[in-house]
């Protein structure tokens, strides 16, 4: 089975939705050989201004849910990045970093998202900086240099928004999404994070 993720590395319940993927893929039962295309959502890209105060503890409380329904690790309050006056929720770049990964380095895209999302969510990283996106992608073995010139280039802005506007193409506003590909028609598995029976049984009557 084919299936497309429509996800952006910092929205957070793209983070805890990471896991019930992640067991699909290990034991994908009935949807073998399992595909997995990752297309990169948007969800605030090029903002240019600084959080409102009291936006970071309205976030914070928010991914408390998001902790309580997936399991997934985060960081301690007050959240690092996200508690810094200077911090600008901006998820291009984060986006970008994964599309270049997924340009150049393909089979470590997947593992690359999780890492952006454990960067941001779990160790308080901003991971709207060039630096510590390139530090991502450098402890799975990619080279500095080559990733921070992909990253750079206007080959990989433009494969980003081209991402962003098939995502709002296919009507896609919230993340995650997950959508199945039969031959040449596209179905809407499911939008919103689906704890791993609700996938398997989204994927099942997808399926049939």
């Amino acid at each position: 089975m084919n299936l497309i993720y429509v996800a952006d590395p910092m929205c957070s319940w793209c983070y805890g939705f990471a896991r019930p993927l992640d067991e699909l893929l290990a034991e994908p039962g009935s949807a073998a050989p399992l595909q997995l295309a990752l297309v990169m959502g948007g969800l605030r890209p090029f903002t240019t201004e600084p959080m409102a105060p009291g936006r970071a503890d309205e976030l914070a409380g928010h991914w408390h849910h998001v902790a309580e329904a997936s399991g997934q690790p985060f960081a301690p309050a007050p959240h690092a990045a996200l508690h810094d006056p200077a911090f600008v929720y901006d998820t291009e770049p984060a986006s970008r970093a994964t599309v270049t990964v997924r340009t150049h380095w393909p089979k470590l895209v997947w593992r690359y998202l999780k890492a952006v999302q454990h960067a941001f969510y779990a160790e308080g990283q901003n991971v709207t900086q060039a630096e510590v996106l390139a530090d991502v992608a450098v402890a799975m073995g990619i080279p500095r240099a080559d990733f921070a010139k992909a990253f750079a280039s206007q080959e990989m802005r433009d494969a980003t928004l081209a991402d962003f506007a098939q995502s709002q193409a296919w009507g896609i506003r919230g993340f995650p999404a997950l959508i199945a590909e039969h031959g040449d028609h596209l179905h809407l598995v499911g939008r919103g994070f689906m704890p791993i029976d609700a996938l398997r049984q989204a994927l099942q009557v997808t399926h049939h």
